[in-house]
């Protein structure tokens, strides 16, 4: 015979329990994606990365960050409606980096994380990577302004169809975007870059 108070006791334990397991199985869910500052003399631009989603795209981005390797880069490329009237699709982002292929601190290019296998899209604010053909990105990145449809998978921005690898999204900042945006660019590259002062891991 099981005594009430012992039955009461011992179901609350396996509560308990159950609720300690709960919590232990969701613990490691709440890892927080890296974000990074891109400092400039406009103010901060703070983005999350995806790495669980874009992990080769993600650790070159990170790479370059934690080696210092952005310490010449700078905004040097605005795209607006006006200013590309010889493209049929136009796009808006700003575009930054190292600029050129050749730069001491330039990497290797990375494998190209195509937006259909990651599932991030080019939605206002996020971050991708720029390049010529696929598997070609090193260091060069563009931050959208708005939603860019045609930059995605299957986009007809470029003639290959491949798009862009984005890998993250600015969570603060985008009015230093906008800034950015309208410096004027008539014919899309910035008459004197915008230095990128830093670019740090938010801590």
């Amino acid at each position: 015979m099981v005594l009430p108070g012992f039955w009461y006791f011992s179901h609350m334990k396996t509560l308990c329990l159950a609720f300690l397991l709960v919590l232990m199985a969701t613990a490691g869910c709440t890892q927080q994606n890296p974000q990074v500052i891109i400092k400039t003399v406009f103010g901060d631009i703070t983005v999350e990365l995806y790495p669980d989603k874009a992990p080769v795209t993600v650790d070159n981005f990170l790479t370059y960050v934690k080696e210092n390797r952005f310490r010449e880069a700078t905004f040097y490329r605005v795209v607006t409606l006006e200013n590309q009237p010889d493209n049929d699709i136009k796009i808006e982002v700003i575009q930054g980096g190292n600029f050129d292929d050749d730069h001491p601190d330039s990497l290797p290019p990375i494998t190209h994380e195509t937006t259909d296998q990651t599932g991030i899209k080019h939605k206002d604010g996020v971050i991708s990577m720029a390049r010529m053909e696929p598997g070609t990105a090193n260091d060069d990145f563009f931050i959208c302004i708005g939603d860019q449809p045609e930059l995605d998978f299957g986009g007809k921005r470029n003639p290959d169809g491949q798009g862009f690898a984005a890998f993250g999204k600015v969570v603060k900042g985008m009015d230093v975007v906008h800034k950015i945006h309208q410096v004027p660019a008539p014919e899309q590259w910035l008459e004197k870059d915008i230095p990128i002062l830093a670019v740090e891991m938010v801590k």
